[in-house]
């Protein structure tokens, strides 16, 4: 339900529950227990806009749509209604008995990054404080963790964007990778197109035209797995014209010599036989790029989920840095993170090597500080864990029991028929979730939980601005919290202190667990936050006897919006070049597997859907999956629009109709991963890992498609 009319008094200003925007928006309780969804336009992000997921976000209240029991796995293997103490006692009983029979590293915890900074901090300490293991981390290793890995090479330092999103419609040209906001981020459009009504350009790199593209100025539609080679041949066009900015390079960055040698392999018609992209296409982009005085490269998923994603990303930062546009104004190189706290889900102790601050758990001093804050010994932390898809083929061998908590692998997980079986094969799964999803309907005990309309708590956007999530209702009997869940097993676990239920109370011990580290909240608090709207970290905290940030005392600091302008975060203040090149994609068509599968989000879905796909007026707009795939392939298989078509990997077969398009390349087609059961497209996928990040291979695999069956004459006739 939606609402623009006049601010009702019970109103609460609020954001949404779903992407990295956290656009603002207002909640007003309505009859039934639910609320209604209004406009908020004093929230910069959005300025009132809200996409379809947000207008409706209401309807997944619902009692129908929600669990409101906890459940757990009766002898006759159904799972049926509990009490929360039974709920419990038969999760801490597990953990407990596994613990005691293999150890405490048998014990496994997968976060989610739509969890509250709050519910991550809190799920962290959980894992290495009560349990003791070193078995966590979260699907926000799914999202954005190459891009992390490759902006903490290069800049010392990793927030999504460097700068506000306001920057946008002021520089002279982006260049968006692998993003197509038009779908995943509707409201952020505007400022793409805000940039071109004031001169700028837009370039966009995607093998589909998307929607996205459709407004670009110019489109690349490189083959899939060939962002890498697109970047370098761009540098070396760069430095072949004479338009690296050598000044900057010199006063302001390190390791250029070896960057430039490597770009220097990747030539404009290699380059072109490489990712399809001509030449003349290629020498456009660098003079679009390099023409205003400022410019940005943005990537999303594209570039990032391949296993040389790091690299890739580290290619279109050497763009950036050779060319003087990072850490200056309306400049720089930036990723669009895409869940909804995806950014802070990552920097406080959900992901298996870091420490909250988004500190290294392998540092003696992090280890130390962040333990004097958790009253523990340092020495009794435990080191970093296995990535997120490495636990989940560790499941049911290494790892015997599970704690899930906002996450849906069976659906999101790359090769999912596999981590399926394995969630399968563990001795005990335990899943905390707000609806049944594909996930917790294979628990042995399902936990009810809050929504964001129901809780407090803070998220962190796209943008590194710490946000204010507001409880605006009740939730239903029989529902309670994340932090309550974790405060139960806790006690249950021997563990009585340390684990309160007031989001406030968690939120005050991680600034202090954070205070000094690169992601510093120590000046942030929950008035701040109400008053400002919101406050880009890092923010440190005044000097004790100077006050604090309140405001009393000396004046609080005020906040980050833009990094790098002075100095870099790296050790001599300089940015640091990647010497990297071009390889294969780890797995490359052959004559069994000839064509390429990508996959992606529609606008109407979110993430694995498990919310979304409860939503009557989203389902109508994307009611399943399908194999987009342009005519000439189709026309080699046989296939007409709607026939249901077979895609076959290594690893599995997904089944859906054909949606026949000339907005895709011929040797590509792209499956959108939001649906399970037949249509499940990460059935299909690699999870093949970056070396350095351990993204998996989303984006690339080698696939066949065949048409799956032919319509009878009656399907034929309707």
């Amino acid at each position: 339900m939606q609402n623009t009319g006049t601010r009702n008094p019970a109103t609460t200003p609020t954001h949404c529950p779903y992407c990295a925007l956290q656009c603002g928006m207002n909640l007003t309780p309505v009859e039934g227990g639910t609320v209604e969804v209004s406009d908020r336009a004093d929230f910069p992000v959005n300025r009132g806009a809200l996409c379809g997921k947000g207008r409706t976000a209401a309807q997944v209240l619902a009692p129908g749509a929600r669990l409101t029991s906890p459940l757990v796995r009766a002898a006759d293997g159904t799972l049926v209604p509990a009490g929360w103490d039974e709920a419990l006692d038969r999760i801490a009983g597990n953990l407990e008995r596994t613990r005691a029979e293999y150890g405490a590293d048998a014990l496994g915890v997968f976060g989610g990054g739509g969890l509250t900074n709050e519910k991550a901090y809190a799920l962290g300490k959980f894992a290495r404080v009560v349990l003791g293991t070193s078995q966590i981390d979260y699907n926000g290793r799914f999202c954005m963790s190459s891009a992390a890995a490759a902006g903490t090479r290069a800049f010392g330092l990793d927030r999504g964007l460097p700068f506000p999103l306001e920057d946008i419609p002021r520089t002279g040209c982006v260049i968006l990778v692998g993003s197509n906001p038009a779908e995943t981020m509707p409201p952020s459009l505007r400022y793409f197109t805000e940039l071109r009504e004031n001169g700028g350009t837009l370039i966009v790199v995607d093998p589909r035209r998307t929607r996205t593209a459709e407004q670009a100025d110019l489109h690349l539609a490189p083959r899939p797995g060939t962002d890498l080679a697109l970047a370098l041949g761009m540098l070396h066009l760069v430095v072949a014209e004479g338009r690296v900015d050598q000044a900057y390079v010199e006063e302001r960055t390190s390791g250029w010599e070896e960057a430039r040698a490597a770009a220097m392999a990747h030539w404009p018609e290699h380059v072109e036989r490489i990712t399809g992209v001509s030449v003349p296409e290629l020498r456009e982009a660098v003079r679009l790029f390099c023409a205003p005085e400022a410019a940005m490269v943005l990537t999303a998923r594209g570039p990032e989920q391949q296993a040389k994603g790091t690299d890739t990303v580290g290619a279109w930062i050497n763009l950036c840095l050779a060319t003087g546009r990072a850490g200056r104004p309306r400049s720089g190189y930036g990723c669009l993170t895409g869940q909804g706290n995806g950014q802070g889900g990552r920097e406080h102790g959900q992901k298996a090597d870091q420490l909250p601050g988004y500190r290294k758990l392998t540092d003696p001093a992090a280890r130390r500080h962040v333990a004097e804050v958790w009253g523990v010994d340092p020495d009794s932390l435990p080191g970093p864990g296995r990535s997120a898809y490495e636990l989940l083929d560790a499941l049911g061998t290494d790892i015997r029991s599970l704690l899930v908590m906002g996450s849906n692998p069976v659906v999101s997980a790359p090769r999912a028929a596999h981590v399926e079986g394995r969630l399968r094969s563990l001795d005990f799964l335990a899943v905390c979730d707000v609806v049944l999803s594909e996930t917790a309907e294979l628990a042995d005990v399902v936990l009810p939980v809050t929504q964001w309309a129901e809780e407090t708590g803070t998220t962190t956007n796209l943008e590194g601005r710490v946000l204010l999530r507001r409880r605006a209702i009740t939730p239903p009997d029989g529902v309670r919290g994340d932090l309550e869940v974790l405060h139960g097993l806790a006690g249950r676990l021997g563990v009585e202190k340390g684990f309160p239920v007031d989001p406030e109370e968690v939120f005050e011990e991680l600034r202090r667990a954070s205070a000094g580290g690169p992601a510093d909240y120590s000046g942030i608090d929950y008035r701040r936050l109400a008053r400002e709207n919101g406050v880009f970290w890092p923010c440190p905290a005044p000097p004790a006897d100077d006050g604090g940030a309140d405001g009393t005392g000396a004046a609080p600091h005020p906040g980050t919006p833009r990094l790098f302008l002075d100095r870099f975060a790296t050790d001599d203040g300089r940015a640091r070049f990647a010497p990297v090149a071009h390889r294969p994609s780890a797995e490359e068509p052959d004559d069994a597997y000839p064509v390429l599968l990508t996959t992606g989000r529609v606008v109407a879905q979110y993430q694995s859907g498990a919310q979304t796909r409860r939503v009557a007026e989203l389902n109508a707009a994307a009611p399943g999956s399908f194999v987009e795939l342009h005519p000439r392939l189709a026309a080699r298989l046989g296939a007409a629009e709607g026939d249901p078509l077979a895609v076959v990997s290594r690893r599995g077969r997904a089944v859906a109709p054909a949606r026949i398009t000339t907005a895709i390349r011929p040797d590509t087609v792209f499956m959108p991963f939001h649906w399970p059961g037949e249509g499940r497209a990460n059935t299909l996928t690699n999870p093949a890992l970056d070396p350095t990040s351990r993204m998996p291979e989303f984006k690339v695999c080698a696939v066949r498609v065949e048409v799956a069956r032919r319509p009878s004459p009656d399907e034929v006739a309707r």
